[in-house]
């Protein structure tokens, strides 16, 4: 079996909107590997601090709200 990092990306960074804080910090409780990825896209800034909390991006709020509300919203009856 062959995982989908991007796939896995996408649902970190879902996950992260229902921490959103401050404007655009979210809690950084998840796997580092996933957070320095989502870095390395340009969709959160350095994740390596002392901070709890991660700076999404502007490009990274967006796609964050974007992908929260097609994974995990369902449409009305």
């Amino acid at each position: 079996m062959t995982v989908d990092e991007d796939k896995i990306d996408d649902a970190v960074l879902a996950l992260m909107w229902l921490t959103v804080h401050d404007e655009r910090r979210a809690w950084k409780s998840f796997d580092w590997a996933v957070t320095d990825r989502l870095y390395r896209k340009g969709l959160i800034h350095d994740p390596v601090n002392k901070s709890k909390s991660v700076f999404l991006t502007e490009e990274g709020l967006e796609r964050s709200r974007q992908l929260f509300r097609s994974m995990f919203t369902r449409k009305p009856e």
